[in-house]
């Protein structure tokens, strides 16, 4: 199985399936002297872990890290870093009625007809349970923005029918998290929190968008024509789980403007140039022009239901599935912080190119 590795200079590659003795990863190419700050990276894996709230999956994991190469006395030594974290609550006899059943606009068809086997504990490598591994390679990367004054927030925006209709310069997004659902608008996210309730009620799931904005990005990054700064954002953010779209700046309301509605003009402010508006979402021609960069992703509901739907067996014979287990009725509040990682390795992996376009 290919394509386990993310990233260019600053590369995660990551382990493991959902029900296996762990998950991990190897870090390539984190500069020398990095201190890594463990209280962070571990509060940054419980913003993403299971069992946060009644509006979550109820499976228990400690979700903590191991470290073991790349670190010596706290500091990155320039070496690859490897790391783990064990899987210590599977309940793999949940889904043993899903052993010849495909599950509806689950993975578990492409993924046996592909590969010829499956993993159906969980989904295996197709599960979200992955993820945990991008947080700690996230975590990193914001440790190292961190010393160029660079931050990512995101929150979620938009639960089923419920939006947030505030730009994001409108919100205080240092409430985020403080709801459960992690939306910094608290009439908005008590909306969303109780509609999310009923969905869970009836047994149902339902999606969203998770909306991200990243300050102090500095001007140049970004590689054209093939990678561009957004593509790589977009890249990043349809490689997780259960994400059906991506866009940036005005995306697709942009349709709805005329050039001259939409152009960002340029101007000068105290000595500096900048734009007067930031339709283009921080990115410009595929590089960073040092405006906020800012952009949606699109979240499907999870696919596992409790209701009974019609499937077919692996001899493609007709028959129907209920979901069971402990799963997510909407898996918003904990993409949060993959989203935040995602776009965190993505602008690591841009500076850390960019060192070496000019003198």
């Amino acid at each position: 199985m290919a394509a386990n590795t993310f990233g260019n200079i600053f590369r995660l590659t990551t382990f493991g399936e959902s029900h296996g003795e762990a998950i991990g990863g190897i870090i390539d190419g984190c500069p020398a002297g990095l201190k890594l700050d463990m209280t962070f990276i571990q509060h940054e894996l419980e913003r993403r872990k299971p069992g946060q709230s009644h509006i979550t999956t109820q499976r228990k994991e400690d979700d903590e890290v191991k470290f073991l190469s790349g670190v010596f006395d706290g500091v990155t030594t320039g070496h690859p870093i490897g790391f783990i974290i064990e899987n210590n609550n599977q309940k793999s006899n949940d889904y043993e009625h899903l052993k010849d059943v495909f599950r509806p606009s689950h993975a578990d068809f492409a993924y046996h007809q592909k590969y010829g086997v499956r993993d159906y504990r969980g989904g295996g490598r197709s599960s979200a349970r992955e993820t945990a591994c991008r947080i700690v390679g996230g975590a990193i990367a914001k440790l190292i923005l961190n010393h160029y004054h660079i931050h990512i927030q995101a929150y979620v925006s938009q639960v089923g029918p419920i939006k947030l209709e505030k730009s994001y310069t409108e919100l205080n997004l240092s409430k985020t998290e403080e709801s459960i659902i992690r939306c910094p608008d608290t009439e908005i996210a008590d909306k969303m929190i109780s509609y999310i309730e009923e969905i869970k009620k009836a047994g149902d799931t339902i999606g969203g968008i998770v909306s991200c904005v990243i300050k102090g990005t500095p001007i140049g990054l970004g590689e054209p024509v093939f990678d561009k700064l957004h593509a790589d954002l977009g890249k990043a953010m349809l490689s997780i789980n259960a994400v059906k779209g991506f866009e940036y700046g005005a995306g697709f309301n942009s349709i709805n403007y005329k050039g001259s509605e939409l152009n960002d003009v340029f101007i000068t402010e105290q000595h500096k140039i900048k734009t007067k508006t930031n339709f283009s979402g921080g990115i410009q021609g595929g590089i960073s022009n040092g405006e906020d960069i800012y952009f949606n992703v699109a979240f499907k509901p999870v696919a596992t239901i409790m209701q009974e739907q019609l499937s077919v067996d692996a001899n493609g014979n007709t028959t129907t599935i209920k979901g069971k287990g402990r799963h997510d009725p909407c898996v918003l509040p904990r993409a949060v912080p993959i989203v935040e990682s995602m776009a965190a390795l993505v602008i690591v992996d841009n500076l850390l190119k960019q060192r070496s376009t000019k003198l």
